[in-house]
């Protein structure tokens, strides 16, 4: 039967996708199963019959998003430059210009894998509402739980980013325009962690959504601010010398891998790249927010192509006039005391509402799927609820910060989290999850039956023969997304790998240090001007 992703929302009536209806009741019923005969599905009750106008009418009215809002909403969360420019004095023009692209059409393309997934396992009955509904439906309670548990720790580890970036922009605010002032680094990062713990108390989202739409304009202003600032003034050699000991020198830029450049200074510069177009962890968030997410591959593409052409653009040039010069982010490696202030305060008020976000994002998450599902904590709305939430948060930033602190190199723990966690979402799980879903949807035969008034599938046959049945339908399909899904899985370990001894090194021959006064961007604090 001809192939039809358009099951949700009202855009085709309950009639004319029976079989279709059956097939996703299948796949439904088979999660977690390979084999048996019989399965229950997810609890299903009897309905009251209704027009294929109420249909219509209720199933789009909680959704109102449209692909242009996702398209903005997408630029949002993805669009994050000030690591290219470093990671294209790591690659050289060439792979680096090589890598962002691959990058970026992969990126393209799992998102459109998870567009495929979602319009085919979603309903009005049992919505879609995040990436561990996926992966339950194909693959079980496990990988939900797995998956949870790791989007988690990414919204963690982006605080902890946070934290340090901003901890950095703090020290540098302090220095003044003489650069005679001293500020202890953890301090400043303690200042910003505590304003994100007092901003943490806010439960809901909807009182952010004022002053987030903000940030956007404020990061395309800094984007143009740095590449005019970096075309007419030298670089910061005191900040590019305290965090990467690069002395002093003529600029120089490469087509190649620069001279100098080890194995492992490539893949922390290649996991930059995936870090940047880290984003497919709330695809399915979005989607289920949309009147028609059949549409959703417009926003998608639309996004993907504005967020290239800005990383592109950026990268290369403010590459080509500070070379192996750049500092990451950007921003705090441009000279002029009086565009750095600039640039810096606009990062601490973007970083201070991403950290919110993702703050208040990743404690829902933590609590609704661990602290819920596996201790059983009351209900978020619930007074004790509240309680545990107070308590929670400022547990949660002093954690952050204890990490910030310890890993103060914001390069190599941004790489970190982009091969263990952000790769994961972007480029391991969404063709795995695509074999998963052809298989369960491509074995079902005539012969399998959903019971409505049982909620169970009968099934005709099971085990490895009906495994194999759905993976050679669309076999070289599978095959390629069988070695996509390898290919990533190796390159999250190497990147792992390399910014794990990124991470060493750096306190070797810089003065970065854990929990020191001495900031990765250089300043007079005593002690801290010259290598440890």
């Amino acid at each position: 039967m001809k192939q039809d992703y358009a099951v949700r929302t009202g855009s085709i009536r309950p009639s004319a996708v029976e079989l279709n209806d059956r097939k996703r009741s299948s796949i439904q019923g088979q999660v977690g199963e390979n084999s048996g005969t019989e399965v229950k599905s997810e609890s299903v009750q009897p309905e009251p019959v209704v027009s294929d106008e109420e249909w219509q009418v209720a199933s789009r009215a909680a959704r109102t998003a449209t692909w242009g809002a996702i398209f903005y909403l997408i630029t949002t969360d993805i669009l994050g430059p000030f690591s290219v420019p470093w990671a294209m004095s790591q690659l050289g023009y060439g792979p680096g210009f090589v890598l962002y692209t691959i990058f970026g059409i992969l990126c393209f393309y799992s998102g459109s894998q998870l567009w495929k997934q979602f319009l085919g396992l979603d309903s009005e009955k049992y919505p879609v509402k995040s990436y561990g509904d996926l992966a339950f439906r194909i693959y079980g309670r496990w990988a939900r739980h797995g998956v949870n548990i790791l989007q988690s720790l990414q919204f963690f580890l982006n605080v902890t980013l946070l934290i340090v970036g901003s901890g950095q922009a703090i020290v540098q605010l302090a220095a003044g325009s003489s650069g005679t002032g001293k500020f202890c680094f953890i301090a400043a990062e303690i200042i910003f962690a505590a304003a994100g713990f007092i901003l943490g108390q806010v439960r809901t989202l909807q009182k952010y959504s004022h002053i987030a739409n903000i940030a956007i304009w404020m990061n395309l202003f800094v984007i143009f601010m740095t590449m005019g600032i970096s075309s007419s003034t030298p670089p910061n050699w005191t900040a590019v010398t305290a965090s990467y000991n690069i002395p002093k020198g003529p600029i120089y830029h490469t087509g190649g891998t620069p001279p100098g450049k080890s194995l492992t200074d490539q893949i922390n510069g290649l996991m930059q790249a995936v870090y940047s177009y880290g984003g497919a962890t709330l695809f399915n968030e979005l989607m289920a927010e949309m009147r028609r997410p059949y549409d959703f591959w417009k926003g998608l593409m639309f996004a993907e192509v504005f967020i290239y052409a800005c990383y592109i653009i950026f990268g290369m040039v403010v590459y080509r006039f500070y070379g192996q010069a750049t500092f990451n982010p950007a921003y705090q490696g441009i000279n002029p005391y009086s565009w750095q202030t600039v640039g810096n305060v606009f990062s601490l008020i973007t970083g201070l509402i991403a950290a919110g976000l993702y703050g208040n994002i990743g404690i829902k998450v933590l609590y609704a799927n661990v602290g819920r599902e596996i201790f059983h904590f009351p209900p978020l709305e619930a007074k004790k609820g509240k309680w545990i939430w107070v308590a929670f948060v400022p547990f949660y930033w002093g954690v952050a910060w204890v990490i910030g602190a310890a890993v103060p190199q914001i390069s190599y723990l941004g790489s970190f989290v982009g091969a263990s966690m952000i790769l994961q979402f972007t480029y391991t799980f969404p063709p795995i999850l695509m074999v998963g879903f052809n298989v369960l949807k491509d074995s079902i035969t005539e012969q399998d039956v959903f019971i409505p008034s049982t909620g169970k599938v009968r099934r005709s046959d099971g085990g490895f023969q009906r495994l194999w049945r759905g993976y050679k339908k669309k076999f070289f399909i599978n095959i390629f997304d069988t070695i996509y899904f390898l290919g990533a899985l190796v390159t999250a370990i190497l990147g792992i790998y390399a910014s794990i001894v990124g991470m060493i090194d750096s306190y070797k021959g810089t003065q970065v240090q854990a929990f020191s006064c001495c900031s990765p961007t250089g300043d007079n604090w005593p002690g801290c001007g010259t290598a440890t």
